[in-house]
């Protein structure tokens, strides 16, 4: 039987990232999960170099990054004793390197700035490229409170191109002992073919029926493998930012998918789950399709 992947998080040295790794420890722990906690440096920081002097600094600059990773492990033992923890230097860029290890994580972990730090998501952050390009679900942790509340919420698209979505969120809440608030927002009638107009006529309360149909279909598979989930549908009109960035405020974590309804194929992260990773009032994790699209660092 091969080794359950672990939860993999990332280490800077930075208080934003020790705070994510205690999380990691938590979810860890929950999932019963081994923690691998990883520090990116530039390759030949890990070569041996006969350059006088050059050694010495390249040591130096080894023995800050081994230091902060023994912090990370520190900081999740304290978390969770049970949890076994491991840490390693890997060579490479920062973002590239968490992507690699996105291909044998159960779970990738980053640590964010907090509210309006991640301005630079959208011109290539760290943060930002992990959660659009990791092959495998990705946590972004910028809040890291107490679970007072007992819930998980998730945004729920269409039926199908939520289910990564739903499969993530639903063993989340299993593994909490948490309900699950499922949300699926709308603001005009679902079109029924590409191209096709909205109309600019409609009737609120069928279209509010339908909506809670399509919520309903793709809930209904869920509900039957995890019968001990309790789940809290809701239909809301209005943008779908707006009412997850708003149930996120009462939840523990927060899921979204990597791409929404009308997502191009090469649109990695779509936009709510881009503005969710800014606004969101709890950890948001992104649960990547297996098919998602191959990503190359420029």
């Amino acid at each position: 039987m091969s080794e359950r992947k672990p939860v993999v998080a990332g280490v800077d040295g930075s208080e934003p990232a020790y705070a994510a790794v205690e999380w990691a420890a938590a979810e860890a722990a929950r999932r019963h999960l081994p923690l691998r906690l990883v520090y990116a440096v530039p390759s030949r920081l890990l070569e041996h170099s006969s350059a006088p002097g050059a050694e010495a600094v390249r040591q130096d600059l080894r023995d800050g990054c081994l230091q902060a990773l023994r912090r990370g492990a520190d900081r999740a033992t304290a978390t969770d004793r049970t949890v076994r923890v491991e840490s390693e230097l890997i060579p490479g860029g920062a973002a590239a390197a968490l992507v690699g290890e996105g291909e044998r994580a159960a779970l990738l972990v980053v640590g964010g700035r907090g509210h309006g730090e991640l301005t630079g998501l959208l011109l290539g952050s760290v943060t930002g490229q992990v959660a659009a390009h990791a092959p495998c679900p990705v946590a972004v942790v910028r809040h890291v409170e107490p679970p007072t509340h007992n819930e998980v919420v998730v945004g729920v698209d269409t039926a199908e191109s939520a289910q990564p979505a739903l499969e993530f969120a639903f063993a989340e809440a299993a593994a909490r002992g948490a309900r699950l608030r499922a949300v699926h927002a709308w603001t005009h009638p679902a079109g029924t073919g590409h191209g096709e107009m909205q109309p600019v006529v409609f009737d609120p309360e069928l279209v509010a029926e339908e909506e809670g149909l399509v919520l309903a279909e793709a809930l209904a598979g869920w509900r039957a493998r995890h019968p001990d989930v309790e789940v809290i549908p809701e239909v809301v009109r209005g943008r779908a930012v707006r009412a997850l960035a708003g149930a996120s405020a009462s939840a523990d974590v927060l899921v979204v998918g990597s791409r929404g309804r009308g997502g191009f194929p090469g649109l990695v992260l779509g936009s709510v789950g881009r503005a969710m990773l800014h606004h969101a009032h709890c950890p948001v994790i992104v649960a990547h399709s297996p098919h998602g699209a191959p990503w190359t660092p420029g």
